[in-house]
């Protein structure tokens, strides 16, 4: 088990646990700070959190803008890989393909998703799919993001 994902597990159930999660996951990972993940579910194979709209990550036209989405879904594949990846493998992302559907125009959940089946098997190629929805369920993005998963090397 990763150290990210032992801490989701010391840390989940916990008042407040949840947002100590996310405020550590973006020291850890500086970048996602900007976009301030508030976790609601990481498991083997799922990832979830809300970006909240809020000004520091809107556009010229008021929605969440499009790159603060990817960063969110860039998010919750990292915690799902963390929680997901096999103790002698390791994860690396190595492509993302998005299709903008709607406008962003409310806080947005982002999900990742991907069959922790596929974690062991010899193709390093795993693909993760990954949702973007407003708060009434429309889907604002969507698409895949491509990891390469290997075995550790040796020490």
């Amino acid at each position: 088990m990763t150290e990210t994902y032992a801490m989701w597990q010391k840390l989940a159930g916990k008042p407040l646990g949840k947002r100590a999660f996310g405020l550590g996951y973006g020291w850890r990972v500086p970048y996602f700070r900007s976009i301030r993940p508030r976790f609601t579910e990481v498991r083997p194979g799922f990832g979830e959190l809300v970006i909240r709209k809020r000004r520091a990550v809107l556009n010229h036209i008021g929605t969440v803008h499009a790159i603060a989405v990817c960063n969110g879904l860039e998010a919750a594949m990292g915690a799902m890989a963390e929680a997901t990846v096999p103790d002698s493998k390791r994860w690396l992302p190595k492509g993302m393909d998005i299709a903008y559907t709607a406008k962003s125009t409310s806080d947005i959940t982002c999900t990742a998703e991907s069959d922790p089946e596929r974690w062991l098997e010899d193709d390093p190629d795993v693909p993760v799919a990954v949702t973007a929805r407003r708060d009434d369920g429309t889907v604002v993005a969507q698409g895949t993001i491509r990891l390469w998963v290997t075995d550790k090397p040796a020490r």
